[in-house]
């Protein structure tokens, strides 16, 4: 989620910039042999991008928020959508399989947040419905005055995948939000899209008419997109308690980036002047009139509606949209060839330590739900390999589950739950990718190239080996071998997710051994060399 929302306005801190150290002769031949890996498949994105993240992540100033890119299908190498991104939240994640579920008539569930909550407000229950499809997401466990598990989305057995990115409302609307608020918050829609919907736009329904029914628990805007293997929409909602939404179709040669709660860089921007007619846009009713009510448009100036300009603080000069118009340029280069391993090659180098997780979700048509892959990084995407989940696989490996590290409420805690016991006597995923984050952080000129490296082929490895994997799980779906299929697809899925996290760790070791010899291990009480 787009988090550190405050008043409406995305909050920054500040990292000092990194050393810039020489690596020794033999750990540069390491780094060049793994980097002419890399080179041999995609020529120029892992070193542009090694680059420019050195660059933007170093910078003085970071703005912390999620991100999502949005390729159509003419615009992909196998005619799929792929929907991307990754959430910044300073929390505990861990993989969700949900399986379909059943609720007796009159079942309801709790939606919105709480006082404590940095726009107040009330928790409120609404109608549950009598099913829920299965979906995979990655949950997390913090946003404060918001009741976890909380979601920024995923992808559920009918192909629609959810992401979700924050949006700055101007000032005015901000202050302007009900004291308390009620509604449904940005995870409870991206859950229940995922928990409704059979296509993109359905889901963009379901979000609108619970919103106009029991209203928006804001935190000061919210972007989320919603895609299925043919389109996607994008929906914007604003602070305020007004009932503001606006929504754009995403087409099959669209690119869309909602990038850190940046206003200045993808969203919606000009409505067109027939934009109710087009059956591209929609809006909730009073979208236009209550802007031209407070004086914030003018129709007489003959200016078109600027959906930013009106509604929203213009970040635009940020260091963010510079990033943002990298990653698009990129997209758009490789167009019509995109295809997953770019968006996670995007991730990796615009990836950081607030950047909880990333996801890919692979969205294509006439496949069988079991074989809907979305590919998750257990952590912060720079140092996290990407391993393929798919709808049909049964269970997650207890490395990739919560654990306690970094989970609201443990450390007030004097015990542990004796039920949560197994689970912690394991390693932790999440744990594993920031320790190499930490390290490389440290060194990033000697060591990010080759954990970029060791991460893309990882990767390419993985991508390739998976036509064999959905040949034999089809064979078995078409000999009515349904619940082998499921075992064969969680085996193979668990395997991955033990090799990404053994080849994360032995990095991290290598790497340590490497620090200690050759620089020492700085502590807090260290001054920067």
């Amino acid at each position: 989620m787009a988090h550190w929302l405050l008043a409406g306005c995305i909050t920054e801190r500040s990292r000092p910039a990194s050393h810039r150290v020489e690596a020794p002769a033999a750990t540069i031949a390491l780094m060049r042999r793994l980097d002419s890996l890399s080179r041999s498949r995609r020529p120029t994105t892992i070193v542009a991008g090694l680059l420019t993240a050195f660059l933007i992540l170093t910078s003085q100033q970071v703005v912390l928020a999620s991100v999502l890119i949005y390729v159509g299908k003419n615009l992909t190498k196998d005619g799929s959508v792929l929907l991307a991104g990754y959430g910044d939240e300073p929390s505990s994640h861990w993989l969700s399989i949900v399986p379909r579920q059943q609720y007796p008539a009159g079942a309801t569930k709790p939606v919105g947040g709480t006082a404590a909550a940095r726009l107040p407000g009330e928790l409120i229950e609404i109608p549950q419905v009598k099913e829920t499809f299965r979906y995979i997401s990655m949950d997390y466990s913090v946003y404060v005055g918001l009741p976890a598990p909380l979601t920024n989305g995923g992808m559920n057995e009918h192909g629609v995948a959810v992401r979700d990115v924050a949006l700055a409302s101007r000032r005015e609307l901000v202050e302007m939000t009900p004291k308390p608020q009620r509604g449904l918050n940005y995870s409870d829609l991206a859950r229940i899209a995922l928990e409704r919907a059979r296509t993109a736009r359905q889901a963009l329904d379901i979000a609108v008419e619970l919103i106009e029914r029991y209203g928006d628990f804001t935190y000061g805007g919210n972007s989320p997109a919603f895609a299925d293997p043919n389109e996607g929409w994008v929906l914007l909602t604003f602070a305020g308690g007004k009932g503001l939404w606006v929504a754009k179709r995403l087409g099959p040669n669209d690119v869309q980036l909602n990038w850190r709660g940046n206003t200045g860089t993808g969203y919606i921007q000009t409505l067109p002047p027939n934009w109710r007619e087009s059956g591209d846009y929609l809006a909730s009713k009073n979208f236009v009139s209550f802007a031209v009510e407070q004086g914030w448009h003018k129709p007489d100036s003959g200016a078109p509606f600027n959906v930013i300009s009106v509604y929203c603080r213009d970040r635009s000069g940020e260091p963010t949209a510079a990033e943002a118009r990298k990653v698009e340029a990129a997209v758009r280069s490789a167009a019509p060839k995109v295809d997953v391993q770019l968006l996670m090659e995007q991730l990796h180098w615009t990836g950081r330590d607030s950047s909880g997780y990333g996801q890919v979700a692979h969205l294509r048509a006439d496949i069988h739900s079991d074989l809907r892959t979305l590919w998750v990084a257990p952590g912060p995407p720079i140092t996290a390999a990407f391993v393929p989940w798919r709808i049909g696989v049964e269970s997650v490996p207890p490395e990739y589950r919560r654990h306690r590290y970094l989970t609201a409420g443990e450390a007030e805690r004097s015990n542990i739950e004796r039920a949560q016991q197994g689970l912690e006597s394991t390693r932790y995923a999440n744990r594993a990718v920031k320790r190499l984050l930490y390290l490389v952080d440290e060194r990033r000129d000697a060591f990010l190239p080759e954990v970029a490296a060791a991460l893309t082929a990882f990767e390419s490895r993985q991508l390739a080996a998976q036509p064999g994997v959905e040949r034999t799980a089809e064979i078995l779906l078409k000999a009515n071998e349904a619940a082998l299929a499921r075992r064969y697809l969680t085996e193979q899925a668990n395997a991955a997710a033990g090799e990404g996290l053994h080849l994360i760790e032995a990095l991290a070791d290598s790497i340590e051994a490497r620090t200690k010899v050759l620089y020492g291990i700085r502590r807090p009480e260290d001054a920067r060399p």
